[in-house]
């Protein structure tokens, strides 16, 4: 017998789910082929040269990227304007931390993730989670900042060579860097979350609802049951 869905995601953060994964793909694969210093290079030399060779050159390749971020910045931005509730609603949640049960929760997730339960004793279960748990939280705050220094950078970077004159080299400079290091944290990350919501088996529903806007009742209860409860005590106080 199926299970009862819950609705958990509207088709606006669906589309703005896969839309930044997508713009994000497109972003790293033009981006690690910018790299024309062999000694810096992550990647070999050998990528960025066939990148290069596909678009017709590096000029052609860095108009790609800069192109591509725009598009991106301006999705992100078009969302906020047309769901401004939804993004309030994502930032509060990723943002309000329980020390008193987030903390815990991801120090034994971290536990049983790398050595199992057995550790733990009878203190193995995890606590009770929101809309997020703080593995999600923790994800989602480094991908605002470093989506907002990304964006901020990326500007800078764009207009270093158009608008900005030789007092603003050290900006350019600090810009370069930092923009190079969020990238990595946020791509950090980004491998976990695929993890944990594509190929880790009991985070298999949440991976499906970025699909369907839907989630069973009792992975609901088991994963998320402070939001699961909040919704049964809404439908229960509307019936």
């Amino acid at each position: 017998m199926s299970q009862k869905q819950l609705k958990r995601h509207d088709r606006s953060d669906i589309f703005i789910h896969w839309f930044n994964a997508v713009c994000w793909l497109l972003l790293l694969i033009t981006g690690l082929a910018l790299f024309s210093n062999p000694e810096i290079d992550p990647v070999g030399s050998g990528y960025p040269a066939f990148v290069r060779s596909l678009v017709g050159g590096g000029g052609n390749l860095l108009l790609i990227h800069v192109t591509l971020g725009f598009i991106w910045a301006g999705g992100l931005l078009l969302y906020i304007m047309i769901n401004l509730k939804g993004a309030l609603f994502f930032l509060k949640e990723v943002f309000v931390v329980s020390p008193a049960r987030d903390i815990p929760w991801i120090i034994k997730k971290m536990v049983i993730m790398t050595v199992g339960p057995k550790p733990l004793g009878d203190n193995a279960k995890l606590p009770d989670q929101g809309y997020y748990n703080m593995g999600q939280k923790a994800f989602a705050q480094a991908s605002v900042v470093g989506c907002i220094v990304i964006v901020v950078t990326g500007i800078i970077m764009f207009l270093s060579d158009r608008t900005l004159g030789a007092e603003a080299t050290a900006l350019v400079s600090w810009s370069v860097t930092l923009h190079y290091l969020a990238v990595g944290l946020v791509f950090a990350g980004l491998l976990v979350h695929i993890y944990m919501a594509a190929i880790s088996p009991e985070e298999r529903p949440g991976f499906l609802s970025m699909f369907t806007g839907h989630v069973p009742e009792g992975y609901a209860k088991h994963h998320h049951k402070i939001w699961y409860d909040k919704v049964k005590s809404d439908s229960g106080s509307e019936s």
